[in-house]
Formats: C-alpha cells, structure tokens, sequence
C-alpha cells in the first residue's frame, strides 16, 4: 500500500523525488507520525506537497490510499452538478431549528444507508428535487443535501443541519488548485506580480538612502549628513477591458472580483478600466452597462494611454464571424468604418504587452469557435483559471 501511494500521487501528477520519499521513510522510522493517521497525513504532506495547489489532488490519494473505508461512491459531474442548489440553503435555514430538536430522538441504520445510497447511484439517471427516493435536494431521503432528513451521506452542498455521518464531493482544498477559476484573494496575488520599481518618477525625495548616508558621514570624518531620496515606487500603468454583457453575463462575479481587485491595487502608477461587448470597436464603454453615449473614442485611447501600459483584455471571444471582420459586425455602437478585426490589430500595433483572459477557453481550436482560434493567433490567450493568471502576469513583465 506504501508503494502504491508514491506511484499514485506521482500518477496524480505530483512532482516528488526520490530523496522526499526517502526523507518521509526517516521520518517515519523516527516516529514521527506517533501511530496517529492524522500525524501521518500531515507528516507526508509537508514532506511531499511543495504548494498549496496541490492539496486537493494529494488529499484525493491520501483518501484512496489510507482511509480505509468499506465503500467509496465515485460521484459524477452530473450528479454533483444536479445538487448544486445554493438558493435552496435558505429554504433550509427556515426548518433548520426544528429538525434539530429530533437529532437526539433518531437511530440510523449507517450500513443500510449506505447500501441504498450505492444502489440509488447505480440506477439515478436525472436530476431529482424533493421526493423521498432518489438522491437530490429538499427532499426526505438520506442522501443528498438540503433535506430533511436527519442523518445520512450529504453530497456536495452545504452542511445544514450538520448531522450527515459521510460527506461526499466536498474536497477542502479544491480552492488551491490551479485550474480552479479565480477568486479576490487570488486576484490580488497574481496583480502583485505587475511590478517595475522606479526612482526616476516626478515626486519628492521622503526616503532615507541608507548606503549614500554612510559613505557622506564617513567622508565627513563622522560627522553625520543624512541624504534622502525619491522612494521606489511601481511605475507600471494597467490597463483593463472587459466583455460584458451577452455570453459573460454567466461571468459577472467573477468580472466584479477583478475590478474590485484592480481598485484594491493602488501600487500601480496608473489604472484604466473599460468595457466592450464580444468585440474592441470605435468605443469603450465607461460601466458595464455598456450604455450607448456613456463612451471614450478608441482612438482617444490611443491618443492618451500610450504604449507602455500593460493590457489585459478579458472576454469569452465568443462571437460570430461577422462580429470579428465585417465593418458593420457591431450591432450595438458603431464601428468606425472599421471591423473588430482592424481595431485588435490597431491594439496590437499600439500597446508592447497585451494578454487576453479567456474565462471559458475552448479546448485546442474548436472549428465553431472561430472568432476565439482567430484571437488566440493574434494575442497571447490564458484560461481565466490561478495558473492561467499567473502565466499571464509572467507574459506582461517579459522582456521590459
């Protein structure tokens, strides 16, 4: 089983070397892990895991390996997707109270649940709401979430009444993982990585230059001669346009975390944030709302934010042809007597570093993504997952 748990977190994808291993072994003959299995999984995973994105997939073979356990449902996509109801946790909260006044009152048969639930699994072809039988959502069986039912196996969700004795699909690092799409917090990180200190910039000079203290002092024979300087500052300029509207609408939130993100990020030198709908005409809007009059001329752009400024296009590239060549493809502005097409190439020509995050990415070159395979030529494209972030953040500071 030992062996077996190195070539399957090897398999899993984890890059671990002999020496680690060798390493966990010693420290296991030290006893190090005091015959405790919760020792032990700690033990390996500060020996073996070198980032946090990488907890999720070594919990899932730690869980195979060691846990033991007499049954383990391989839980579908499908399935897990039929169960993700968040609006129903309030409908729960309403009945929460009085269900936990019977927890006491209740005997479960665990083997028997957990023999229905594995046959339940088998046979379930569809999503199931309410009901007594299947596994699904509000419904009284004792598999599921956001039942009422007390005791049994709760499936993805949120806890309720917290008194499922098994909980299936909810994996604690799964926020880690790098092809996980982002959040804030992740957000902010990889923004950090958009840094270029200057002391070259117009401001006062408010910070102590320690080396330059030193050697006047010394010069003055001790006599003490302080000499300041301009601070370092991040002389980088950001500038981000959004998608919005349409196909993004599903991608809302997560638009608002990367604004809120970039206002947060107040070390840059400069930020300006606009908005387009599929494609970059004549106009960029100033909300969201992309609201006919409420726009800059892409051309004042151009004018005003000049080529140092770091670009960060995000949008689905989701678009029919017209919308990318014709010079009538924008139905909601105008396009400027040119195609969507031109006004990407003018970007390209204009701006020295420009990524295009793509929430949604189509695998390879899918012939009916056409509009999005054309872009992916023209500008370096990322999945708008941890990784893809920081690999686009990475492309950006190449080659100042």
């Amino acid at each position: 089983m030992f062996i077996d748990f190195f070539y399957k977190l090897k398999e899993a994808g984890l890059n671990i070397s002999v020496g680690e291993w060798l390493t966990l072994q010693e420290a296991l003959d030290k006893g190090l892990h005091n015959s405790s299995l919760t020792d032990f999984y700690y033990l390996c995973r500060m020996i073996l895991v070198k980032s946090e994105t990488e907890y999720d997939k070594f919990d899932m073979v730690f869980e195979n390996c060691f846990k033991g356990k007499t049954w383990d449902p391989e839980v579908g996509a499908n399935m897990l997707k039929w169960l993700d109801k968040p609006e129903m946790n309030e409908m729960l909260q309403q009945e929460e109270k009085q269900w936990l006044n019977k927890v006491e009152e209740i005997q479960v048969d665990k083997d028997d649940v957990e023999q229905k639930f594995k046959d339940r699994l088998k046979d379930q072809d569809s999503e199931h709401n309410g009901g007594s039988h299947w596994i699904g959502t509000m419904g009284k069986t004792s598999f599921g979430n956001t039942g009422g039912n007390i005791g049994g196996v709760r499936v993805g969700g949120k806890t309720g009444y917290q008194s499922a004795f098994a909980v299936i699909g909810a994996k604690k690092y799964r926020d880690f993982r790098e092809d996980r799409i982002v959040d804030n917090r992740q957000f902010m990180q990889a923004l950090r990585k958009l840094r270029q200190f200057s002391t070259k910039l117009d401001i006062p000079k408010t910070e102590l230059d320690i080396n330059s203290t030193v050697d006047k002092t010394c010069n003055n024979g001790g006599m003490l001669e302080i000499v300041m300087d301009r601070p370092r500052k991040n002389a980088v300029k950001l500038l981000l346009l959004m998608d919005s509207g349409g196909t993004m609408i599903p991608y809302s939130s997560l638009m608002n975390e990367l604004f809120q993100s970039v206002n947060k990020s107040n070390h840059y030198k400069d930020v300006k944030v606009y908005y387009f709908h599929n494609c970059i005409y004549s106009k960029l809007y100033n909300t969201p709302e992309c609201e006919n009059g409420d726009w800059i001329d892409t051309e004042w752009m151009f004018r005003n934010l000049d080529s140092d400024y770091k670009v960060i296009i995000v949008g689905d590239a989701a678009m029919a042809p017209e919308e990318l060549y014709s010079d009538s493809g924008n139905y909601r502005g105008p396009n400027g007597g040119l195609s969507g097409w031109d006004w990407l190439l003018l970007m390209k020509r204009h701006y020295k570093k420009i990524v295009w995050m793509n929430p949604k990415m189509a695998p390879g070159r899918a012939p009916w993504r056409e509009a999005e395979t054309a872009i992916q030529e023209l500008f370096p494209m990322y999945k708008l997952t941890v990784k893809g972030l920081n690999d686009a953040m990475t492309t950006l500071m190449s080659g100042r």
